[in-house]
């Protein structure tokens, strides 16, 4: 009897240890799910990463991950269709096709107002150092859009403006983080130049190089990056006021190595031209093609339909990078983790280069990569972000969705 009471408890013991690990398993995926997502008509709602998880029309109607959802509807994704996980919304959408990028492009943006980079004091003509700026109370990494009324578009603009205050408060509208307040400068004349000054610098342009992710071949809108452009000294994300996109040569690589990440380099091709870059988002910068670019870059471009972000899975890939010329080739890798329930980022998922030849070359991902697209089973899934400086065979990358959510 006593023996029999042990099993018992035994037993009961292991049934609740089991029970518990599978509801702490449906936890971390809940976690792991985003609170919507978007599926391919008439294609099946699953998450390829997690198989274990099957999706359900109704609580009391479970059925495999197969679906018949109308444009919207809510679903339950259970773990091996048994102890539901998490309520999801799916709506029911074709999946665009793009025409893959892989190719580097200039960068020249004029910001919308002037960037303060820094601050300085300056000396008056008593000696005394002061700052104006910072009594303004403005910082660095604000964006001053407005003085006195004149929408600001370059240095030079804010600077006359300064010079001929003769000591005169000049009203400035400051852009910080989105919030735009007015404050007051009183410029201080400098004992060193004999001019006015306002104790601080700014940035009215910006230039670089980046890899173009897509681009549609009936607007000729193109998108690149897959993250935002942002000012080296303050970390900001530059307003665009406007910008062109040029093609690129690839002259050089700085191969990159642990702790040292590599970089491309190249020379702007003088009296060409893409288009125009209109938009800088958290996904990439943006732009449309001119006529001529469209029809030069959709004569080789390969289309991929897009894969919705529950699409991707960890395995293997390919991407399409340029590093010499201007020719994209592909290039062997591996997607080594997903995070589906990331949203409003560019680190959606971790990449590896397998490609012994990239490696060789450049020593994996490098700056300038930055928005190389990532293929996978035959769609585009998204585009390479970010390099870890630590391992450079490795970084981050986004969702195509998230970039095509912005493309408009």
């Amino acid at each position: 009897m006593l023996f029999k009471r042990k099993i018992i408890k035994t037993a009961a013991a292991l049934l609740s240890a089991a029970f518990i690990g599978l509801f702490g398993t449906a936890g971390y995926y809940s976690s792991q799910l985003p609170d919507v997502i978007t599926a391919d008509t008439n294609s099946e709602i699953k998450i390829a990463g997690f198989p274990e998880l099957s999706c359900a029309s109704m609580p009391d109607k479970a059925v495999p991950a197969a679906g018949s959802c109308a444009s919207t509807e809510q679903v339950t994704f259970s773990l091996f269709g048994v102890i539901p996980v998490k309520n999801v919304e799916v709506n029911k959408a074709e999946a665009p096709v793009f025409a893959v990028g892989g190719r580097p492009f200039g960068i020249k943006l004029l910001m919308e107002g002037v960037m303060v980079t820094g601050l300085g004091d300056v000396e008056d003509e008593k000696g005394c150092l002061m700052c104006p700026a910072k009594e303004a109370g403005i910082r660095k990494g604000d964006v001053i859009r407005l003085a006195d009324g004149n929408a600001l578009t370059s240095n030079d603009q804010l600077q006359e403006i300064i010079a001929s205050s003769k000591g005169k408060d000049i009203e400035l509208s400051v852009d910080r983080d989105g919030n735009i307040f007015p404050v007051s400068l009183q410029p201080v004349k400098s004992r060193r130049s004999g001019s006015w000054k306002g104790g601080m610098w700014v940035r009215d342009s910006i230039a670089g190089i980046g890899t173009m992710t897509f681009f549609n071949k009936d607007t000729g809108s193109f998108v690149g990056l897959g993250h935002p452009i942002c000012d080296s000294d303050t970390g900001g994300i530059v307003p665009v006021h406007s910008g062109e996109a040029v093609p690129v040569d690839i002259t050089e690589v700085r191969r990159g190595a642990r702790g040292i990440p590599g970089e491309l380099r190249g020379k702007f091709c003088g009296g060409s031209s893409f288009g125009v870059l209109d938009r800088n988002k958290m996904s990439g910068i943006y732009g449309r093609l001119s006529e001529n670019a469209l029809a030069e870059l959709s004569d080789d471009a390969e289309e991929f339909k897009m894969a919705y972000r529950q699409e991707v899975t960890v395995g293997p890939a390919e991407i399409y990078t340029t590093i010499a010329g201007q020719a994209p080739e592909k290039y062997a890798a591996e997607i080594v983790s997903v995070d589906y329930g990331s949203v409003g980022t560019s680190k959606n998922m971790v990449i590896r280069i397998t490609d012994e030849r990239l490696i060789e070359a450049v020593g994996g991902i490098v700056q300038g990569m930055s928005g190389s697209p990532i293929i996978q089973n035959g769609k585009l899934v998204g585009a390479v972000t970010h390099v870890f400086v630590a391992d450079p065979t490795q970084g981050y990358g986004i969702f195509a969705e998230t970039m095509a959510e912005d493309l408009g």
